[in-house]
C-alpha cells in the first residue's frame, strides 16, 4: 500500500512538472503613457495648430464683443449720458452680451466636437502602435500609466510607443 502511495505520488510530480515550469515562467511586461505619447506626437501637433487656426476668427470676434461690452460698461458708469442715451447704451450691451453668449457656446460645441473626434482617431491608431510594438518586442502585457500605482521607469516604453507613432503616422509639411 505504501509502494502504491508511493507511486500515484511520484507520477502526480511527474504529471505536475511541466506545469510547474509555465506556471514560473516570467511575463514580459510594459507601461506606456498613451496620452503623454498622443499629445506629444507629430501629427496632433500638426492637427492641434490647424484647429486654433480654424477657431482663431471666432476667438477674435468673440474678444471684439467683450471689449465691446467693457467699452460699453465704462460708459454707462461714467453718468455723462443722457437718459435716452443711456437706454440705447443698455439695449446695446444687452445685444451684444447675448451674441457673446452665442458665439462662446457654439464656439465651445464645436471646438468639443472637433476635439473629441481627433483624440479619438489618435487614440485608436494610438492602440494599434502599442499593439505592434508589443509584438515586436514580445511584451506579455502593456498596461498604461494611469492603471498603475508603480512601476519600475525601466518598463515605460513611452518614448518607443512615441516614436513608432511618428514613424507610423508621419506628418507631411
Amino acid at each position: 500500500m505504501f509502494r502504491s502511495l508511493a507511486i500515484r505520488a511520484g507520477l502526480l510530480c511527474f504529471v505536475l512538472a511541466p506545469l510547474a515550469t509555465v506556471a514560473s515562467a516570467q511575463l514580459k511586461i510594459a507601461v506606456v503613457n498613451v496620452q503623454k505619447a498622443m499629445l506629444d506626437s507629430d501629427e496632433l501637433k500638426k492637427v492641434s495648430a490647424e484647429v486654433e487656426a480654424k477657431y482663431k476668427p471666432k476667438q477674435d470676434e468673440l474678444l471684439k464683443l467683450q471689449n465691446d461690452l467693457q467699452s460699453i460698461q465704462q460708459q454707462l458708469q461714467s453718468n455723462k449720458l443722457t437718459p435716452q442715451a443711456q437706454q440705447d447704451l443698455q439695449l446695446q450691451g444687452q445685444r451684444k452680451q447675448r451674441d457673446a453668449q452665442r458665439l462662446s457656446d457654439d464656439l465651445q460645441q464645436e471646438f468639443d466636437r472637433d476635439r473629441q473626434d481627433i483624440l479619438g482617431k489618435a487614440a485608436q491608431k494610438m492602440t494599434e502602435v502599442v499593439k505592434k510594438l508589443a509584438e515586436e518586442k514580445g511584451f506579455d502585457i502593456v498596461i498604461d500609466v494611469s492603471q498603475s500605482l508603480y512601476f519600475k521607469p525601466a518598463l515605460d516604453v513611452t518614448a518607443d510607443a512615441l516614436a513608432a507613432y511618428n514613424k507610423a503616422y508621419p506628418v507631411t509639411k
